[in-house]
Parts: C-alpha cells; sequence; structure tokens
C-alpha cells in the first residue's frame, strides 16, 4: 500500500507564490513518473506538471514560467514551487505517483489565490 500526503496549500494574493509537497511512502518499488493535477469547481481534472525519474519535466501551458515541479528520489517526495499565482490557478491540487504497473493518487490540497 502506498500513501501520498499533499501539503503547502492555502490561501494567497494574486502574485504570491506556494509551495506544495507530495511525500509517498509505503510499499514504493520504482517510480516512474510524479504529476500534479488541479481540478477547479466545475471544470475537468487538468494536468499541471510532471516529473520523470530521468528528471524530464512537463508543464501545461498555462503555468509555463511561473511553476516548477521538482523531486526528492532519496525521499520520494515531489515538489510543486507556484510563483506569480494567478485567480484562475484556484483549485484543489493532486498529485499523482506513477509505477510500471499501478498508479496513486493523494488526498489533494487546496489552493486559493485572491485578486
Amino acid at each position: 500500500q502506498v500513501q501520498l500526503v499533499e501539503s503547502g496549500g492555502g490561501l494567497v494574493q494574486a502574485g504570491g507564490s506556494l509551495r506544495l509537497s507530495c511525500a509517498a511512502s509505503g510499499a514504493i518499488f520504482h517510480i516512474n513518473a510524479m504529476r500534479w493535477y488541479r481540478q477547479a469547481p466545475g471544470k475537468q481534472r487538468e494536468l499541471v506538471a510532471s516529473i520523470t525519474t530521468g528528471g524530464t519535466t512537463n508543464y501545461a501551458n498555462s503555468v509555463k514560467g511561473r511553476f516548477t515541479i521538482s523531486r526528492d528520489n532519496a525521499k520520494n517526495t515531489s515538489y510543486l514551487q507556484m510563483n506569480n499565482l494567478k485567480p484562475e490557478d484556484t483549485a484543489v491540487y493532486s498529485c499523482k505517483l506513477e509505477e510500471k504497473l499501478s498508479h496513486y493518487w493523494g488526498q489533494g490540497t487546496q489552493v486559493t489565490v485572491s485578486s
């Protein structure tokens, strides 16, 4: 069993920053990728950023240049540094861990950006 725990969400003014963390624990064998998704009320879930074991990163166009994903392989933890936040970034942010045959989700953390 693998558990993911996100932290770092909160309320911030537009232009501010937050750093989300996603700590994985349990029977982890080999992580292929860790991803951050977000879902705003009334909208579909959106893939925000991804990072592979080798360090390759990908971002949604809406966050390029503002968000940075990273990971600490020794701690099985992924981070999402979010700068210059905008009200449209308001959503529940969830992390996903992908192994070869399985994937796991965290419970999500709320990010609210006020204008």
